[in-house]
């Protein structure tokens, strides 16, 4: 059975738990797998602790929560040091190099995108965690880059189509951009 496991975190107002639900809806509506979607808050909601947790299989999930994720998505300091910095080097780690700075073990095989300051670039920051989908479609490959894009559209506010459209594209390709220096370096 192929099961992958994924952990979005960040603070309350990110949209981490929207990031979650679109990753769950592009597996599960679009890629036609089965997936399970688990979030956790902090004491507040807008700017406590937060995260999104998702298991997604070819059959069904027997346990639906995650042990052992492939990957790691930390959009805060707080959520790194909390979920992304004690992992092994079997997890994939990415974060928001724009609010994140990585521990020094682990700095050189840590994925880093500007999501905050890309969504700045055009104009609206609410839109950094779509930044995120495209850079982690990218990377990852934890769905299909059509499953994301029709589940980024089909969640997204009407009127906001084009700003989150651009904002998935940009993050995807950082995240091409990251692959291809990566296969460079090696």
């Amino acid at each position: 059975m192929n099961r992958k496991e994924l952990r979005l975190s960040g603070f309350g107002g990110q949209g981490i738990v929207l990031a979650g639900l679109i990753v769950g809806k592009a597996a599960s509506i679009f890629d036609g797998k089965n997936a399970t979607f688990t979030q956790a808050y902090g004491p507040e909601a807008r700017g406590g602790s937060c995260s999104a947790q998702l298991v997604i299989t070819d059959e069904a999930a027997a346990y639906p929560y995650i042990s052992n994720p492939s990957v790691v998505v930390a959009m805060s300091q707080e959520a790194y040091t909390k979920y992304a910095a004690p992992m092994g080097e079997e997890v994939q780690v990415i974060i928001d190099e724009d609010l994140v700075k990585p521990n020094k073990a682990q700095e050189s095989r840590v994925l880093k995108v500007p999501a905050t300051g890309i969504a700045k670039e055009l104009g609206r920051s609410a839109v950094a965690n779509i930044v995120m989908l495209g850079f982690l479609t990218a990377v990852s490959k934890i769905t299909s880059v059509d499953a994301m894009k029709k589940a980024v559209l089909d969640s997204v506010p009407k009127g906001t189509e084009e700003l989150n459209t651009n904002a998935f594209n940009r993050g995807y390709e950082c995240g091409k951009e990251r692959i291809k220096d990566m296969g460079a370096k090696k």
